[in-house]
């Protein structure tokens, strides 16, 4: 079973992509921190209650618990579990869980924060949620990984269920991971209740087109991003760093509509061909980990190189924090579509956009995985399963609505790609909560 990254969730299920296991420079400090900094630049841009944005400055709970572990040869080693929960205000919370061993509560928070912005965006009846282990997945066998999982879905089962909180997979963990805690929740219950994950395979209840949906609505994005922009996409270049689920979906798709990729990366490095790479004959780290560099290619570059190439859109689809005041300068690019959760710091995001450089951000392009993972719950509580040509028209559907509502924000304000969608999104938050008011 992989433990690499997956498509994040909520990046998600909602993306850290699998194409690297370098951890994030991210610390959960600045995770948060981020967060935060980046509610109360939307909260300018939009007329809001200033009480509802300081509710929405805290998490409505964090879980921490203990998670014992029964090692194979006999020893006991006990780790730390976390579920952030931010807001419900529009339905259950939402979000992934990750096995990484810099899993901590404030990473979980600020994380959860970006799931109710990244739901509320995509108009889903979703609020924010992030959680997991402080483990490397790597120390774990399978049987390991295992026991793990059903012990820590033990400790949350009071506070997780299909109307109350929702996980997914994300760094380290993937659909047997899901299958697993949704088979130990169901035990505990004493019935089979699929609806308490998404993100499993589809014998169990999962959805077709779940593992590629992040990816594909990056893909989406950028196609809608070059249109927006009068450009035609078979004359538009596209980089991309990252070719796990996310990048390489996102590679091949826009190879198919006629784009050329000219360069896709792993952890190792990248491979660049200025005339355009077939991205079907690269094999994406699924296919074969770390092999992108035994492409053939004309030339080789770093990630770093990748990131600074003269393309017309660059798709960061690895970890976060890979665009920082640092290189921010060094972006050559014309677009920048988000696969990654988080790649563009907030300082950086500053510099392109002093720029002009369009960053189309993360909570808009990768929301293909918390939206099929709508799909998927809706799925289970029906007990009815959609084909993927259903699950991939529904998604283009949904992502091109959320596209059109966060354009007419960008046109008629004046705003950056990222201020216009934090603005629908907090928009519809603050509707809600207005709509319900505040417990006495």
């Amino acid at each position: 079973m992989s433990t690499t990254p997956t498509a994040d969730d909520e990046a998600t299920d909602e993306t850290p992509d699998e194409a690297t296991t370098a951890a994030t420079d991210e610390t959960s400090e600045s995770t948060l921190a981020t967060a935060r900094k980046q509610l109360e630049r939307a909260a300018t841009n939009v007329d809001v209650d200033p009480a509802i944005v300081e509710r929405l400055k805290h998490p409505t709970r964090v879980q921490q618990v203990s998670v014992p572990l029964e090692r194979d040869d006999g020893t006991v080693d006990v780790f730390t579990g976390y579920r952030a929960q931010h807001d419900d205000v529009r339905g259950p919370y939402k979000g992934g869980l990750r096995y990484h061993p810099e899993v901590s509560a404030a990473e979980c928070t600020g994380l959860s924060m970006w799931m109710t912005w990244k739901c509320a965006v995509m108009d889903l009846p979703f609020g924010g949620g992030k959680g997991g282990i402080a483990v490397d997945p790597k120390s774990l066998s399978e049987d390991e990984h295992e026991r793990l999982t059903r012990r820590f879905a033990e400790e949350l089962r009071d506070v997780v269920g299909p109307t109350k909180d929702v996980p997914a997979p994300d760094m380290g963990t993937d659909a047997q991971t899901m299958a697993w805690f949704m088979d130990a929740y169901s035990m505990q219950q004493g019935e089979t209740i699929p609806g308490v994950v998404t993100g499993k395979p589809p014998v169990i209840g999962g959805s077709y087109g779940r593992e590629a949906a992040p990816g594909r609505s990056t893909a989406i994005a950028a196609r809608e991003a070059v249109d927006h922009y009068d450009r035609d996409l078979a004359e538009t270049t596209v980089a991309v760093q990252g070719f796990g689920s996310v990048g390489a979906n996102a590679a091949r798709l826009l190879d198919d509509w006629g784009a050329t990729v000219v360069a896709v990366s792993d952890v190792n490095g990248a491979i660049y061909d200025p005339d355009g790479l077939d991205t079907r004959d690269v094999p994406t780290h699924e296919e074969e980990p770390e092999a992108v560099l035994s492409h053939e290619a004309p030339a080789t570059l770093s990630n770093e190189e990748v990131l600074e190439l003269d393309v017309d859109v660059l798709i960061p689809a690895a970890v976060g924090n890979v665009i920082t005041a640092d290189n921010a300068d060094d972006i050559a690019a014309d677009i920048v579509v988000e696969g990654a959760n988080g790649p563009t710091t907030f300082a950086a995001d500053e510099i392109l956009a002093e720029r002009g450089v369009a960053v189309i951000p993360d909570i808009l392009a990768n929301a293909g995985g918390v939206t099929v993972s709508y799909f998927e719950w809706l799925q289970d509580i029906n007990r009815r399963t959609w084909s993927l040509e259903r699950v991939n028209e529904e998604l283009e559907e949904q992502m091109l609505e959320a596209w059109e509502n966060v354009r007419d924000e960008v046109v008629d304000s004046d705003l950056t790609w990222r201020d216009a969608a934090y603005v629908v999104a907090l928009s519809r938050i603050a509707e809600a909560k207005g709509a319900r008011g505040l417990w006495p």
